[in-house]
């Protein structure tokens, strides 16, 4: 198993979903994980599984999108770990419905704000620490839909195709100093927001056998698959692997 014993990390959006699974597998991997969200009460369960389990956590209430939000949260990391944070996670991210002429510019605003911005204000607060110590592990996650189009979903997928830009522009500029920057584009998951738009269909099963059918594992992923991911490129182990985008879609990006 890949080891994080001894870092210190934050997770955002880790009060649910792929960013919870994150969140308790790198507290079991050894990392003391700071648990990020906007949702407090959330982020307060996740850090009890996570200290029930044996792991250490800290719960931090931020709103990635605003920019003073995520300096305070660095901010206070540094203060608390004498001036460590090992990784960074950016995996908050929300979606919006929508062509280009039905997206009003607060919907694309909003989804800016949080897929890409919280990434690039996180990013510019914990790099010069990162910098500093010549040692760092980012790791975004972003979406298959950021390698290709999905109908109706033009915010979302022009964010996280920047996100994908994010990545490979950042991972090339500190390359030099030791400090790496990946990301994963995840495939359908079975998140709990999965599970509720699924429960809204008049026949759930027959839904979900419509969104596994176009993958040809068909299946959906579970958030633990991304986090075992996430684990390894936040580990030494992955010591040689930047500017990378890992894909794991079940197969789904073959055929478009």
């Amino acid at each position: 198993m890949f080891s994080l014993k001894g870092k210190v990390a934050i997770v955002t959006g880790a009060g649910s979903g792929i960013g919870a699974a994150i969140a308790e597998g790198f507290a079991a991997a050894g990392a003391k994980v700071v648990v990020a969200d906007l949702d407090e009460a959330r982020g307060i369960e996740v850090a009890r599984r996570i200290d029930a389990a044996g792991g250490e956590s800290r719960v931090a209430r931020t709103d990635v999108s605003d920019a003073g939000s995520a300096k305070e949260l660095v901010e206070r990391v540094l203060r608390e770990n004498q001036g460590r944070c090992d990784v960074l996670v950016n995996n908050a991210g929300i979606g919006h419905v929508g062509t280009i002429l039905t997206t009003e510019p607060a919907d694309l605003d909003r989804l800016w704000g949080v897929n890409l911005k919280g990434a690039y204000f996180l990013t510019r607060a914990v790099l010069p620490s990162m910098i500093d110590r010549r040692a760092g592990s980012i790791v975004n996650i972003a979406s298959s839909g950021a390698l290709f189009a999905l109908e109706d979903r033009f915010a979302y997928i022009v964010t996280k195709h920047a996100l994908v830009g994010l990545t490979k522009s950042t991972a090339l500029d500190v390359a030099r100093s030791q400090v790496r920057v990946n990301c994963i584009c995840p495939g359908r998951t079975e998140t709990p927001f999965v599970q509720a738009r699924m429960a809204e269909y008049p026949d759930p099963e027959k839904y979900r056998e419509i969104l596994t059918a176009s993958h040809p594992l068909r299946r959906m992923a579970q958030p633990s698959e991304i986090a075992a991911a996430a684990l390894y490129l936040a580990s030494d182990e992955s010591a040689y692997v930047t500017g990378s985008s890992l894909v794991i879609d079940g197969g789904y990006s073959m055929g478009r």
